[in-house]
């Protein structure tokens, strides 16, 4: 039997995570910046993440923005195929994007035209993902994608000769060149595999797994493990004034590929690592 969800109700859950996703923090990424506090051993890297800190603490107690870039909102879904949705899906959470960036007074940044650039006003459109699963599941995450962090992000058709240590290259040249101006600690997410927008658009998702969550597969487990050595050795540091803190986390996500190319995607974001879900 389908499971009907209504329009508006579709509205109402986005414009909260829109809110929410920028005002609070997640627990993972509170708990990783505390633990890379504790290893910190250079004063002005530890008070910089003191200060990041306390400033998730005032953006949600405050229902303030947890930065002044409120991001692009990229919203994906996970819908069940017996779930039935009443009304325009895309016009729903676009909807829901603009009901919530002017409900939470969170800026509004994007531009209708990428050369004429004359700002939408609302935030819209979103950029949205949808993904078909079994059953009356119908689940909702936004994700507000800042673009300090996404300017940093990079994409590589590699010969599949490259292997893994083309990819780490790759990956390790991407941070070292853009890491410092993407407001690290970071969060880095890699895409391996599919085509360039496959491996572009997986990169995204890996962003969204929570931190210390590593991949199911050991060999890519190992490859996530010694990215994020590898990264930390680099020393940018918080905020790009050096210590051992450039990273929080890699994640590594994977899809099957051509026997011709090896496609690799980095999305790199931010400390304020701002996303929400809820399950309808």
């Amino acid at each position: 039997m389908k499971r009907s969800i209504p329009y508006f109700r579709i509205v109402n859950v986005v414009a909260e995570l829109c809110m929410q996703a920028n005002w609070q923090l997640g627990e993972d990424v509170i708990k990783a910046l505390r633990k890379a506090r504790k290893q910190e051993d250079q004063e002005l890297a530890r008070e910089i993440i003191d200060l990041i800190l306390e400033n998730a603490i005032i953006a949600s107690t405050e229902k303030v923005p947890l930065c002044q870039d409120t991001g692009m909102a990229l919203v994906f879904l996970q819908i069940g195929q017996e779930v039935e949705i009443e009304g325009n899906l895309s016009a729903a959470v676009t909807e829901g994007v603009k009901e919530g960036y002017s409900q939470g007074y969170l800026r509004k940044s994007v531009v209708s035209d990428p050369f004429i650039r004359i700002n939408t006003g609302d935030n819209t459109p979103p950029i949205i993902y949808t993904e078909m699963v079994p059953g009356d599941e119908f689940k909702i995450t936004v994700f507000a994608k800042g673009f300090g962090s996404e300017n940093s992000g990079a994409v590589a058709m590699l010969p599949p000769a490259a292997g893994e240590k083309g990819m780490k290259e790759f990956v390790l040249q991407t941070i070292r060149q853009g890491g410092s101006n993407a407001c690290p600690p970071l969060i880095v997410g890699v895409g391996v595999g599919g085509t360039m927008d496959k491996a572009a658009s997986i990169s995204k998702k890996a962003l969204l797994r929570p931190l210390g969550d590593s991949h199911p597969q050991p060999h890519i487990a190992r490859l996530e493990e010694e990215l994020f050595q590898e990264i930390n050795r680099l020393g940018i540091g918080p905020q790009g004034l050096g210590g051992k803190t450039t990273a929080l986390a890699v994640h590594i996500e994977t899809y099957p590929t051509h026997i011709a190319g090896l496609p690799v995607a980095v999305s790199v974001n931010c400390h304020a690592h701002r996303y929400a879900t809820f399950n309808l």
